[in-house]
């Protein structure tokens, strides 16, 4: 009977090995291909990288154009509400403003109650802002701060004045 035994036994074995080879190498070869494209994904990663750095690099040499037309400039009746409500709808102060266009914050003060009204160069300024992101505004806004703060921190260093001596008598 020993060997009725070893005959089933050997075929269950067989039989249960083809099973799993069945099931085993569709998965084994689902797992070579993705091994194959993170590979190749791993390859091209240090490309991606490089042009991203190329890109971010390029962005900040890029300066941020604000122009609006003569045309435009002509056309375009700036109302003291107008003023103010764009400004409260870029989010930004009466300083800020100021800032932005090249003027003093009682200029802004004096376009928005309406006893002034900006000149075409200012107004062509003003009419700009409005075409331009809020993203974009901050960063022009931080680099024009940033550049008043180096004119007067050279103009605080050139005018110091000098201790008086006292006379001996």
């Amino acid at each position: 009977m020993g060997k009725v035994e070893k005959v089933i036994k050997s075929e269950i074995q067989r039989l249960a090995k083809r099973e799993v080879q069945a099931a085993f190498f569709p998965l084994w070869r689902e797992v070579r291909t993705t091994k194959l494209k993170l590979s190749s994904l791993s390859k091209n990663f240090p490309l991606f990288e490089r042009w991203a750095k190329e890109w971010v690099r390029q962005g900040e040499g890029r300066k941020i154009k604000w122009k609006a037309s003569p045309e435009e400039v002509k056309a375009s009746p700036l109302a003291p509400e107008r003023i103010s409500s764009l400004r409260k709808k870029l989010g930004i102060s009466q300083r800020e403003l100021a800032i932005l266009t090249g003027v003093s914050r009682w200029a802004v003060v004096m376009w928005e109650k309406g006893k002034f009204k900006p000149k075409a160069d200012k107004k062509a300024s003003l009419l700009a802002l409005r075409k331009l992101s809020k993203p974009n505004l901050k960063k022009m806004l931080a680099a024009r701060a940033k550049g008043k703060e180096k004119v007067k921190l050279a103009k605080g260093k050139a005018k110091k004045p000098k201790a008086k001596r006292r006379s001996r008598k």
